[in-house]
């Protein structure tokens, strides 16, 4: 890739993260401070160190305050696309109303409550070596309820909070489902050549992805790094306690990350 050309990012952030309860009434999911940064200052900057150079922004809940985020950030000496698309809009109109400001050929397209620190550049070069359609990323999940594990059909232990990375589906015993990390790299005419479908989704990844692989070369690619998914108060105080043993990195992480100018 070449310094001229550009790497398209869309992040989702225009939603009201109604699972926050009181804190979201104040500020949009994205702009919630994990180790005193917002989610949104992690996720622009680790773009922006792996190659990223353009991001649009599908904004809708206190829009205003994201915009201000920004301007205050200088821009992130980046080339940034504020797009108002709703407050109430669902995400397939949000992804319709801002694919005019694309400009490269594959995209990323990420949540915008998750924080990660992993080589993403190196898994979108394979997935515009490859030619691939879309490139699905997985990644490991905690389980919160208790579980009875069990070998040669004889129980062995009880654990709770049990880290898994896929599951066998009851219906489908040869399927093996893998836990969708909420990010994606996509062809730009993809999603051009959908747009009249998706639009009228009620759910874009349950109604679009299906189709996208049943139709198109598709894979996915397990993350092999850090990521942390916001999507409670409870996410947040674990991430915001610097004395909890499981979220040691985070604090790695944002101090490597204040060395990118």
């Amino acid at each position: 890739m070449t310094n001229n050309k550009s790497r398209t990012a869309i992040i989702l952030c225009g939603g009201r993260g109604s699972r926050l309860g009181a804190i979201s009434k104040k500020i949009p999911k994205t702009l919630v401070k994990i180790q005193g940064k917002e989610i949104l200052w992690y996720i622009i900057k680790f773009l922006k160190k792996n190659k990223f150079n353009h991001f649009i922004l599908p904004l809708g809940y206190k829009s205003k305050m994201i915009k201000n985020f920004i301007y205050k950030n200088n821009g992130f000496d980046s080339k940034i696309d504020l797009v108002n698309t709703g407050v109430n809009t669902n995400i397939s109109k949000r992804i319709f109303n801002v694919i005019s400001k694309i400009k490269s050929e594959n995209i990323l397209l990420l949540n915008g409550d998750t924080i990660f620190n992993f080589d993403i550049n190196k898994i979108f070069l394979q997935h515009e070596k490859s030619k691939l359609d879309a490139t699905f990323l997985s990644v490991e999940t905690t389980y919160q309820f208790g579980t009875v594990c069990m070998k040669n059909n004889k129980i062995v232990n009880f654990k709770r909070n049990i880290v898994f990375d896929s599951v066998n589906i009851r219906s489908n015993k040869k399927i093996i489902a893998y836990n969708y990390a909420g990010i994606i790299f996509i062809k730009k005419k993809n999603l051009i050549k959908y747009k009249k479908i998706f639009y009228n989704c009620e759910n874009f990844e349950k109604d679009f992805y299906p189709m996208l692989i049943k139709k198109y070369s598709t894979n996915m690619v397990k993350i092999n790094g850090f990521f942390y998914s916001v999507d409670n108060v409870k996410d947040i105080n674990i991430a915001n306690n610097k004395k909890t043993v499981e979220f040691k990195n985070i604090i790695l992480v944002k101090n490597k990350i204040k060395k990118i100018k």
